[in-house]
């Protein structure tokens, strides 16, 4: 049986499916924010479902009335179990409409996820030590001797921003984990908080290595590159018959992008979009992208490294979406198909 996890993007989210990895086999990881992310997410792992028999597990994410009929309707005719465990106030009318919403504001979401499954599978000592850190900062209790360590965790998750999550869910999924797993190895030293604080650099670092160590941004760059290659048919894009890699949110364009191109020298240019609209474009050699820049979004700069303002994008959860409105701008503004 499939299981399908949505959960939230923040520590308590993840660690929601942290617990659920460590009971559970054959689960597909999804996360979102709140509002219309859930609903695509939630249409796009309904579409996989298929007549099979599933479970879509829901955490840290509270939902609308009229999101839980509209699941509920989507769902009527699948051999589906919908579960939600959460402790967001705001589900309080659905939690007493709907049988399968299940809601306690005394708990984070992580903390009633271990309730549940331990409850069922028993319980692991230095797993519930690790979700108690996560309640204690979750739910703000400043006096708990976990409070410190937590607010740490808190920290490196919302600053785990290495893989992005839109181009690379999977492996987005595969680095919280990580760095959780290496979150529960300070649980019981002293001043746990200090030392997670002072190795954390060095844990996200081990994650990239390959043979060589080097900055925790060449570690990264390199990483990136090479799963940029090898799903490069997935990335690429055209421009007057030359071939180029478009990404969304990358960060370090200019790292990244050069070390992409000095990889794949049959690809003569590098475009990253942004959340903002901006689009950064690089190039390695004589293929000049201040051109490109100018001819598809009024932009410029130099002839290896310029940017524009996209005014046009409409920002999307999936990749495919940004891909096909770039696509559809190089179309309209140099009358390609």
């Amino acid at each position: 049986m499939k299981i399908y996890h949505l959960s939230h993007t923040d520590l308590d989210g993840y660690s929601c499916q942290f617990v659920s990895n460590f009971y559970l086999k054959n689960i597909e990881f999804y996360n979102s924010n709140y509002g219309k992310e859930i609903d695509k997410k939630m249409s796009h792992i309904i579409s996989k479902i298929g007549n099979d028999k599933a479970v879509i597990l829901i955490t840290d994410l509270n939902l609308t009335k009229t999101q839980c009929q509209s699941y509920e309707e989507q769902l009527k005719d699948k051999n589906v179990k919908l579960i939600l465990l959460d402790h967001h106030q705001t589900g309080a009318e659905c939690s007493q409409i709907f049988p399968w919403y299940y809601l306690d504001n005394s708990r984070s979401a992580t903390k009633i996820c271990y309730d549940f499954f331990s409850a069922m599978f028993g319980a692991d000592e230095r797993l519930e030590a690790y979700c108690n850190a996560v309640n204690a900062v979750d739910i703000w209790l400043k006096n708990d001797p976990n409070f410190e360590l937590g607010k740490v965790c808190m920290g490196a998750i919302a600053g785990a921003k290495e893989i992005n999550k839109v181009m690379f869910e999977k492996e987005h999924i595969e680095y919280i984990f990580y760095l959780i797993k290496n979150f529960c190895e300070f649980l019981s030293l002293n001043n746990a908080h200090i030392e997670l604080d002072n190795r954390l650099h060095g844990i996200k670092k081990e994650f990239f290595y390959l043979k060589n160590d080097d900055t925790l941004s060449n570690l990264n760059s390199n990483y990136l590159v090479r799963h940029l290659t090898s799903n490069s048919d997935k990335f690429s894009i055209n421009y007057r018959g030359s071939r180029g890699i478009l990404t969304y949110n990358i960060g370090s364009a200019s790292v990244i992008g050069n070390d992409f191109l000095v990889a794949n020298p049959e690809f003569k240019f590098f475009i990253d979009i942004t959340s903002k609209k901006s689009m950064s474009f690089r190039s390695n050699g004589d293929f000049d992208v201040s051109q490109m820049a100018k001819e598809l979004c009024d932009g410029g700069g130099h002839k290896n490294a310029s940017g524009g303002f996209f005014a046009g994008f409409i920002d999307s959860y999936n990749y495919d979406e940004i891909k096909s409105q770039v696509v559809n701008l190089i179309n309209k503004k140099t009358g390609e198909q």
